[in-house]
């Protein structure tokens, strides 16, 4: 049977009438409509077509363990941002996007350690607390933090020059919800270019340079997990992030600290860098 522009986006829609699952089929519906609209309003060729199809095929052969570059994907074109603003709410701490290069595990450390396996880089110690949304301490909360190192780079895209787990740790507050932990300032840097990403931005003359900063999931019994980022504060591409993922409330000053017992007290010679950082989690059913 030959169908028309209407009438195939109806057939395909009618198609999914028996999806056992509501949000499955709402979310299909939804998806399918808006992409056939995307089709007729650009008239889009045969030839355009297939180079979508490769350019979705690239980006799958150039993920892997530790690079997704469907997220990466996602996040030049806002919708993990756009994701993340959806479902962060108006209360506690303000969450933000995952990134490629997230690990599940994270190397288990203790309050206090240093994530900087290398020792090059301005030191810097960063402390902070988590608390529910009406300030009581939440302690057993883990603290999942990863950033690149002062060059600009993470640790799975040099193998051949960072320790693995160079610039990660999963730490756990203490009976006051406190953490601390010893780092490196990070510095700006640019998304991998490497790949069909990059070369999207190539086309388009977007520059592909994220802030400094340092990213972190909070996690705790009873309390929504939150993915989220302390970005370092005066530094460049706040106002331009590759991935829209800066937001005013998580930008940090990292205060240079010139006393030299302050500076014992964490491990350094002065100066140093500290930043202080408060998350607050909803709870889960809020």
């Amino acid at each position: 049977m030959d169908l028309g522009e209407k009438a195939l986006l109806d057939a395909v829609i009618t198609s999914f009438a028996d999806t056992p699952a509501p949000r499955l089929k709402a979310i299909l519906g939804t998806v399918t409509r808006h992409l056939h609209a995307a089709v007729r309003e650009s008239r889009l060729t045969n030839r355009e077509w297939e180079q979508a199809i490769e350019f979705l095929t690239a980006v799958g052969h150039k993920t892997e363990d530790t690079r997704q570059e469907f997220v990466l994907l996602s996040d030049v074109l806002g919708i993990s941002m756009l994701v993340e603003t959806i479902n962060g709410g108006d209360l506690g701490t303000e969450s933000t996007v995952l990134g490629p290069f997230h690990l599940v595990d994270s190397p288990v450390r203790t309050l206090g350690d240093s994530i900087d396996l290398i020792g090059n880089g301005t030191p810097c110690v960063i402390t902070g607390s988590v608390a529910d949304l009406d300030d009581n301490p939440l302690s057993e909360a883990a603290i999942d933090v990863w950033q690149c190192d002062e060059n600009g780079f993470y640790d799975v895209q040099q193998p051949e020059s960072q320790p693995a787990g160079n610039g990660r740790g999963l730490f756990h507050t203490n009976e006051n919800g406190e953490f601390w932990f010893r780092t490196v300032v990070p510095s700006h840097y640019p998304i991998p270019i490497d790949g069909p990403v990059g070369e999207l931005l190539g086309a388009t003359g977007r520059h592909p340079y994220r802030p400094a900063h340092v990213h972190v999931i909070a996690d705790a019994a009873g309390h929504e997990p939150l993915t989220t980022h302390l970005f370092v504060a005066d530094g460049p591409y706040l106002d331009s992030d590759a991935v829209f993922a800066v937001r005013a409330s998580l930008i940090t000053d990292f205060v240079v600290v010139t006393d030299p017992a302050e500076a014992e007290r964490f491990g350094f010679t002065a100066p140093f860098r500290r930043a202080q950082f408060t998350i607050r989690l909803r709870r889960a059913d809020t």
